[in-house]
């Protein structure tokens, strides 16, 4: 019994009941003006459905009342934008007409069900029916009255199942066409993309941060010199900074979506990197040639993370050990290296874990190609080379 009562406990379904009755206002007025009223509301409602906005005007209408959803809101199901092609405006004039015709029949049935009610009621006392009742009763029977409850239950199944049955066909008239859902997923694709860009993001540059201040103040607890540790706290307060820097434009990414990131560094930044990796105890000899200003953006500010999380791994597997690093930048490509000796008694494969399968998507994402692993004479090695165009 409760589950026969929970829709009438629903908003949503009077405001469906509300949708059909609103279709049928202006034709009901209409009958009152004109005859041939019902022909003309088809040709004017066939008429209207052409019009691009109508689509929007039901969509939104039907998003409020038969969903519960807000009009400006975002529901998939139901798309509230004008009609692009002649297949959207097609199934509009469909949803027109069945809402006419729908909308008609519940309000006919609204009107003359309770009236039924009351001609059993007063057919059973022995009076006569009512004027403009469509269901004739025939004689006069006490037991009528047992009857009289009859119409409204049948009035309830019909407000219940033309509200379903509208809202299905609101989703199928009223959804999103095949070149919508297409770009629909094409926007989602694209959102996810930068979620995932942002998390690497932040992976790259906290995790850089994190692992330099954890092997500064080991060595400085270690090392036992207030001189020491005055320039560890020096490092691990410029990396810091660095890593603050770079949380606050990803936030501001997340905070305005439309906005494209600027700021983020580059491989003509490269300097802070290798000074960070020196300030933590590491033997750094670099070598960088070409023009690294020439190189594009996106595969600059990529390599710049790329080499991060290099020096990353040394720092974090290894400690402060010397490092190899060599970028060069030539016409058609950027060749990045980052070597350096396996540390005793750890195994040389299998190591990288998440920052090495970063390295490995970044790169693939701009089609380049990554070697890493130990290389024969007991160092380990990432080669990683990313084309221009």
């Amino acid at each position: 019994m409760s589950d026969l009562l929970r829709p009438f406990r629903r908003a949503v379904t009077y405001t469906r009941w509300l949708h059909l009755f609103l279709a049928v206002v202006w034709p009901a007025m209409w009958m009152y003006v004109a005859d041939g009223w019902a022909l003309a509301s088809v040709a004017v409602l066939a008429a209207a459905g052409l019009v691009p906005a109508a689509r929007m005007v039901e969509g939104m209408q039907a998003r409020l009342l038969l969903t519960g959803h807000r009009p400006d809101g975002a529901d998939g199901r139901i798309v509230a934008m004008p009609s692009v092609t002649w297949g959207d405006r097609g199934r509009t004039v469909v949803w027109l007409e069945i809402r006419l015709f729908l909308g008609f029949f519940v309000a006919l049935l609204t009107v003359q069900l309770p009236l039924l009610t009351v001609d059993l009621l007063t057919l059973a006392r022995g009076g006569g029916q009512a004027d403009g009742s469509l269901f004739p009763v025939p004689g006069h029977h006490g037991w009528y009255a047992l009857l009289s409850p009859l119409p409204l239950v049948v009035l309830g199944a019909v407000v219940v199942g033309s509200g379903r049955l509208i809202t299905e066909l609101a989703l199928r008239l009223l959804g999103p066409s095949p070149v919508e859902r297409l770009t629909t997923l094409e926007a989602r694709t694209e959102q996810l993309l930068e979620r995932n860009r942002i998390a690497r993001e932040l992976h790259d540059s906290i995790g850089h941060a994190l692992t330099v201040a954890v092997v500064q103040a080991g060595a400085a607890r270690a090392a036992n010199s207030r001189e020491f540790t005055e320039r560890a706290l020096v490092a691990i307060e410029e990396t810091g900074r660095a890593a603050l820097e770079d949380l606050e434009r990803v936030l501001a990414v997340l905070r305005e979506v439309e906005r494209p990131a600027t700021g983020r560094p580059t491989l003509a930044d490269a300097d802070r990197l290798l000074q960070s990796a020196r300030a933590s105890g590491a033997s750094v000899d670099a070598e960088v040639t070409g023009v690294l200003a020439r190189v594009p953006g996106p595969v600059s500010r990529e390599g710049y993370r790329i080499l991060q999380e290099a020096l990353t791994n040394v720092l974090r597997h290894a400690g402060p050990v010397p490092v190899r690093v060599r970028v060069r930048a030539d016409h058609d490509r950027v060749h990045l290296e980052v070597r350096n000796p396996l540390p005793e008694g750890r195994p040389g494969s299998g190591r990288g874990g998440s920052g090495l399968r970063g390295i490995r998507e970044r790169a693939a994402m701009l089609g380049g190609r990554t070697l890493a692993g130990p290389d024969g004479d007991g160092e380990w090695q990432v080669r990683v080379e990313l084309p221009l165009g």
